[in-house]
């Protein structure tokens, strides 16, 4: 399935989709139709089970300059401006909830500069992968904004301890592949002609967990990070698990394991 008319293109490839960002001759900035789009994308994402992993990549040599200033997400001067300026804040800010929170794990491959809101894509992504020429900043505070944007403030003390995420939104540095990898905001730094298959590589390991072991992982996780003690992480880790040993699936791959074979999911 591809969707060439539109600012970002689908190819499926079985369980995992490959969506790429696709305005190459602005950088892939982020304009009011390419927020829709990635909107209505993963919000369908929430009922389409089958699609299990997804993979966030950019064509051309930016991941995305951010958004695009001479877009309409910026309102004209006038009588209600905060209010149209605000219903555009929220179709973008809702992406990244939207990411964080369809059931799909979502690999990102950065190959080159990642910007404001291009940032905030990647870090809403749950693993990331770069090419030595990655680089990302949050480029809203040089825009006279806040540093903190599209889930900035949030996720990124969260992914690199507070103090490093301060260096970054409060300066609006860009910071490499290098240090993005020795802060643990990406996992490797892999050459460009072998990122997506990096990130194939790592879908594919994926897929060879049971589809709702997968999703209540994502989901778990989300929850973890902000839960406040290790007796209430227990107990919501007991539940997942008390439920996930009823699925089929799990007998399934209890019986693979024996017979050391490949299981066969159902999903049920």
């Amino acid at each position: 399935m591809t969707t060439a008319s539109l600012p970002i293109n689908i190819d499926s490839r079985g369980a995992v989709e490959i969506l790429t960002l696709n305005r190459p001759d602005t950088l892939n900035a982020l304009d009011v139709d390419m927020a829709r789009a990635l909107h209505a994308y993963f919000t369908a994402l929430q009922s389409r089970l089958e699609v299990r992993v997804i993979v966030l990549r950019a064509a051309g040599r930016a991941f995305s300059a951010g958004a695009d200033l001479d877009s309409s997400a910026f309102a004209a001067v006038g009588p209600g401006r905060a209010q149209r300026q605000m219903e555009m804040q929220k179709l973008y800010s809702s992406i990244v909830r939207l990411m964080r929170t369809c059931p799909q794990p979502i690999i990102g491959l950065i190959q080159g500069a990642a910007c404001g809101g291009g940032f905030s894509l990647l870090l809403a992504c749950d693993v990331r992968y770069a090419t030595a020429r990655a680089k990302m900043n949050a480029a809203y505070l040089r825009i006279g904004l806040g540093g903190c944007d599209m889930g900035s403030g949030y996720l990124l003390p969260r992914l690199i301890g507070l103090s490093v995420a301060s260096e970054y939104l409060m300066s609006a540095r860009f910071m490499s592949a290098e240090r993005a990898l020795s802060a643990g905001l990406v996992s490797a730094i892999v050459e460009p002609d072998q990122l997506l298959t990096t990130g194939l590589d790592m879908a594919n390991d994926m897929l060879k967990a049971a589809p709702m072991g997968l999703r209540m992982t994502k989901d778990i996780l989300n929850v973890l990070i902000d839960i406040g003690s290790l007796e209430a992480g227990l107990a919501l880790e007991d539940r997942q698990q008390t439920i996930l040993l009823e699925t089929a699936d799990h007998h399934e791959a209890v019986a693979a394991f024996k017979e050391r074979r490949a299981p066969n999911y159902s999903d049920e």
